[in-house]
């Protein structure tokens, strides 16, 4: 199933950061028992999924938040949260290396659901539209349940806010072709497809769900 994306959740916000070892339980703590809800509970967020690369050299994080739409990034609620960080968000945006953040809309998707294995391949602006030709044949390859490219509104990822400036590399991009797939196998083929879109310094990696929150689990403690 093929579509592009106009309806709920129409838009997302993705985010990378490495953590060394002795931070990572604090880390985890915090996204997990604090971050999370906090996000999830503003207007426009809908849910969010917590990933982990299969490194062995970095402890390295992968959160996707889904939106209503592009839109959310520059919303007032939203805003209002990333000009006021909580002490526990203060004490840990300036030990986050590596960061990478980007937010925008899901331009084209194919498949249902999601899975526990994803591959985000960061994308040049040069190869947005490449990409999104093999939306529909990645996703109808053997084991793959699902693919989606977005694409990042620089506008809306670039405004300057409190909690930005307590982070010292910040990044951003400008898409994602994010493959999900049933099992490591399943993701051989549709890497090898997406290869010539994969930009070189940025090999893809894969991912591991280890966390999930939606906005229907907070019941009451949503905002709006």
């Amino acid at each position: 199933m093929m579509s592009t994306h106009t309806g709920s959740g129409a838009g997302f916000l993705a985010i990378w950061s490495d953590v060394t070892a002795e931070e990572e339980t604090d880390y985890l703590h915090w996204l997990t028992r604090e971050h999370a809800a906090e996000r999830v509970g503003i207007e426009g967020f809908l849910g969010v999924r917590v990933f982990r690369a299969r490194l062995r050299q970095a402890r390295r994080y992968f959160i996707l938040y889904r939106l209503r739409d592009a839109s959310v990034m520059a919303s007032a609620g939203y805003l209002a949260r990333l000009n006021a960080p909580t002490p526990w968000s203060s004490r840990i945006m300036p030990i986050l290396k590596n960061f990478a953040r980007g937010g925008g809309a899901v331009l084209a998707e194919t498949g249902q659901g999601s899975s526990g294995l994803v591959a985000p391949i960061v994308l040049g602006p040069e190869v947005m539209d490449r990409a999104g030709s093999m939306v529909q044949a990645i996703g109808a390859l053997d084991r793959i349940t699902a693919c989606r490219l977005l694409a990042v509104d620089a506008a809306g990822t670039t405004i300057r806010t409190a909690e930005k400036g307590l982070r010292a590399d910040d990044r951003s991009f400008a898409g994602l072709l994010l493959i999900e797939a049933l099992d490591e196998q399943g993701l051989g083929e549709a890497l090898a497809r997406a290869a010539t879109v994969a930009a070189a310094a940025d090999a893809p990696l894969l991912y591991d769900q280890v966390f999930t929150l939606d906005r229907r689990d907070l019941g009451g403690q949503a905002a709006g």
